[in-house]
């Protein structure tokens, strides 16, 4: 099964050419998110000490999301053809790390994967791949449920970011140019929803731990080029507590997030709405500390969008 990489050109030099990887049989493609010019962190060492090395890229990026259904190999059994064809097609490994090794949960988080159910990570069971070929980049992360395999593919060319000069440098009044949705856009316009993964609570608390998130950089982004769009913040939580004090907490929570994208991402108010749902829609068992630090999560659902 072959994957065609589609880059937009946007008046710039062509890349190489993408990596188009050779996947297991029965392997079907869940999700896919283009974006022509963004930014992006690489990973390139373990999170330690609340922060990880990382190579800055600027330019194209695609991420492609498969699962394999009925698979029972190991993570390593998915990743190590895909590594031998990633070093057959030229691309030298930066760094490849293991769960634990790589840094578990924070490290997972900083991966900017597409959402669940389409890629799902088991933070006890995932193994990550970096690597570069000429201007070139590649992420490759690949996880397990107890009945299917996981891969995701993140693929980026270094180009310089060309910014088209006015035919009329004197005219005030310009068009606005939609600009092209984010992943996390993408996510929310097909879904309806998306979770902020790399928000981090702890339980029974509402104060959004750390400084700076991804998931909150790209919704300001998508809102800031969809003025008429709205989201609603829904804060949710594990079960331990009564549910009233839940739905609290976690109304609290979603304010959290609300106060903070317009404090520190400039989003403007009115595109912002907070609402609680405490424990009554949990994605894991609460019966396990991964499963409620899963459940203590804030969701964006978009409510209305441009016309």
């Amino acid at each position: 099964m072959k994957l065609a990489i589609w880059v937009a050109a946007l008046a710039l030099p062509c890349a190489a050419a993408a990596f188009e990887p050779t996947l297991p049989e029965g392997a079907a493609q869940s999700a896919e998110a283009i974006n022509p010019a963004t930014s992006y962190g690489l990973l390139t060492g373990p999170w330690k000490d609340g922060k990880a090395q990382r190579i800055a890229i600027e330019g194209p990026r695609t991420d492609s999301a498969w699962r394999l259904r009925a698979n029972q190999m190991t993570t390593l059994q998915i990743l190590a053809p895909l590594r031998e064809q990633i070093t057959a097609a030229g691309y030298h490994i930066l760094f490849e790390c293991e769960t634990d090794a790589c840094g578990g949960f924070d490290f997972r988080y900083e991966l900017g994967l597409l959402p669940e159910p389409e890629m799902h990570v088991d933070l006890s069971d995932f193994r990550y791949l970096a690597a570069r070929n000429a201007s070139d980049y590649l992420a490759l992360t690949v996880s397990r449920s107890s009945e299917s395999g996981f891969i995701h593919l993140t693929t980026l060319a270094a180009q310089p970011i060309a910014v088209a000069a006015p035919t009329n440098p004197l005219a005030q009044n310009r068009p606005v140019v939609e600009l092209p949705v984010t992943p996390l856009g993408t996510a929310l316009e097909t879904q309806g929803s998306v979770v902020l993964e790399d928000l981090v609570f702890e339980s029974g608390k509402s104060t959004l731990e750390g400084e700076d998130f991804p998931s909150l950089a790209a919704l300001a982004d998508y809102l800031s080029t969809r003025p008429e769009a709205r989201v609603t913040l829904v804060g949710h939580t594990d079960t331990i507590g009564g549910l009233e004090p839940n739905i609290a907490i976690s109304r609290q929570r979603a304010e959290s997030v609300r106060n903070r994208l317009i404090e520190r991402y400039g989003v403007a108010a009115a595109q912002l709405g907070a609402e609680g749902a405490g424990w009554l829609a949990p994605r894991a068992s609460n019966q396990t500390p991964e499963g409620q630090a899963k459940n203590r999560r804030v969701e964006a659902i978009l409510t209305s969008t441009p016309s």
